[in-house]
């Protein structure tokens, strides 16, 4: 009798990443680099002596900045952790070591260990806020209003003033967009996530933080260099 050939063994394939940007924060950081970059080589090309210098020095220092608060920040979430790619730092928490998702005046995480991670780029936006509680609140009305026109028609036959339909139900509610501002409604995606999966035995593991050299170390040079032409001239 033969044996069946044991099958070999796949990984498990490692789920996708969910990515959220702040496009506002993009929009603003392209139109900011646009202007440096052209003001820098504005300089560079027609400027002369120090200028040239100067301008050089300012775009080592602002291009890498802008860029990383900018165009930088994103938050990668999948079933095993939560990565939060700020301005400077690269914080990697898996779901087991998050304490807490929170959202006041910023969004932040908070680890076990009580250590606190604002999400640059899920920011909060009060003006969105408000505008969310307004369709929450005028969405409220408006099923109230259906409610009572249902009661209305049925105690009145189907009609209400005479048989005009005054009293009948609204067919559907006109809320105009979602009741939710969009970055709440992330970090309520993020809780969900976080409740689901911090018990599982593959979102266990340690915090990780990882400090952005790439683009501290140009920032740095730009600035020391800037520091120099000023000192000297």
């Amino acid at each position: 009798m033969t044996t069946p050939e044991p099958q070999p063994t796949t990984p498990d394939p490692v789920s996708k990443d969910r990515v959220y940007r702040s496009p506002m924060g993009i929009v603003g950081g392209v139109l900011l680099l646009a202007i440096v970059l052209w003001l820098g080589i504005d300089a560079l090309v027609r400027g002369e002596g120090r200028t040239q210098w100067l301008a050089l020095a300012a775009l080592i220092l602002l291009v890498p900045l802008v860029s990383a608060f900018t165009l930088r920040p994103a938050v990668y979430a999948n079933e095993e952790r939560l990565r939060i790619r700020n301005p400077l730092r690269v914080i990697v928490l898996p779901w087991g070591q998050i304490a807490s998702l929170r959202s006041g005046y910023s969004n932040e995480v908070v680890a076990k260990s009580g250590t606190k991670f604002q999400l640059w780029a899920v920011p909060v936006s009060l003006r969105a806020r408000k505008k969310a509680a307004r369709r929450s609140a005028r969405a409220a009305a408006e099923r109230s209003a259906a409610a009572r026109g249902e009661r209305g028609g049925r105690g009145g036959g189907g009609t209400g003033f005479g048989g005009l339909g005054f009293g009948a139900p609204r067919s559907g509610l006109n809320v105009d967009g979602p009741v939710r501002a969009e970055t709440d409604q992330v970090m309520d995606d993020l809780r969900e996530l976080h409740e689901h999966r911090e018990q599982e035995e593959s979102a266990q593991g340690e915090v990780t933080v990882r400090w952005a050299y790439e683009v501290a170390g140009p920032a740095v040079a730009g600035a020391v260099l800037l520091l120099i032409l000023l000192i000297i001239t």
